[in-house]
């Protein structure tokens, strides 16, 4: 295919906006990728990092090698993606801290209208469909009941795991590459170190979702290849569940220290809005849900008029 700069500068606005997605805890950056069109090639692109790349590597050159992986639209997607992450790192950290309840309500509203765009995807609805997302709903409540696995001094070897976890979520519509690392409890550490330039626990990550993201691609590409439709319905069910973990207003259980010395929520639980002490931004609340909601709804038309 060719493409002039106009079309990799789009490509690079495309990354741009994953990476916005994988920075916070809400919409995955695979669902913008679904949405904008350019998942399939981003999932084959990646899959053709394999052996057979290196022949060509080796006997036609770096040209043919370069054309083989697709190398220039991956290069023009994932700096867009680096880009948007490094700049928005400290911005989402401050709102985290000053503004939690407006911020995990916008969340919200994208997650809920990402679980109707994948249900939406869903070709067959029929007994076995409807037990997966059974199962992934259950399966993800029950998580987001757990501890967080680590605290925020975090060993290198669990950060490359987090890593190679987390960044699966990039190829994988409907679920937060962010939001995993909040499961794992990994996700302040991260944040942390990309906006103290930490380049150790960069490189961990960064070493670990390039293992995560060879070895998923090619599991997911088999999985949709052969079940795409009970895969899609126990995504589907798996955001569902999930929503517990962002609902905007929580009660804190037990508290933990910090690397600073700075007291920190552990274990919370959701409430209801009405019984949250002190809270008077209901409205608002709903407002920014909405606004996060009717976001994918938006892109989804927008790639429906595109087609």
């Amino acid at each position: 295919m060719s493409r002039t700069i106009k079309d990799f500068v789009v490509i690079g606005f495309k990354g741009m906006a994953m990476g916005a997605a994988d920075v916070v805890p809400g919409v995955s950056g695979g669902t913008i990728a679904f949405i904008s069109g350019i998942y399939e090639e981003l999932l084959t692109a990646i899959s053709n990092v394999n052996l057979s790349l290196l022949k060509t590597l080796k006997s036609k050159g770096l040209k043919a090698a370069w054309t083989q992986l697709n190398g220039s639209f991956l290069l023009a997607l994932f700096t867009g993606i680096f880009v948007s992450i490094v700049s928005l790192a400290k911005a989402i950290k401050w709102l985290l801290e000053n503004e939690p309840v407006l911020l995990w309500s916008f969340f919200f509203g994208l997650v809920l209208a990402s679980v109707i765009y994948i249900g939406r995807q869903i070709a067959r609805w029929n007994v076995k469909a409807v037990l997966w997302v059974v199962f992934g709903a259950v399966l993800a409540f029950y998580i987001t009941t757990l501890d967080p696995l680590v605290s925020e001094n975090s060993s290198n070897l669990f950060l490359f795991i987090a890593g190679a976890i987390a960044i699966c979520a990039m190829i994988l519509p409907g679920i937060s590459g962010a939001f995993i690392l909040v499961l794992l409890g990994a996700y302040k550490p991260i944040l942390a170190a990309v906006n103290n330039r930490d380049l150790t626990v960069i490189a961990s990550v960064g070493a670990g979702a390039i293992v995560g993201l060879l070895s998923f691609s090619r599991i997911l590409k088999w999985l949709f290849a052969h079940y795409k439709n009970y895969t899609l319905a126990a995504l589907t069910g798996f955001i569902i569940g999930s929503l517990n973990k962002i609902w905007p207003w929580k009660e804190t259980l037990t508290w933990r220290t910090n690397s600073h010395g700075v007291e920190v929520p552990l274990k919370q639980q959701s409430v209801s809005p009405f019984n949250f002490d002190g809270d008077h931004q209901l409205y608002l609340a709903i407002g920014f849900s909405l606004l996060g909601f009717a976001l994918i709804l938006i892109l989804e038309k927008l790639a429906k008029k595109n087609d």
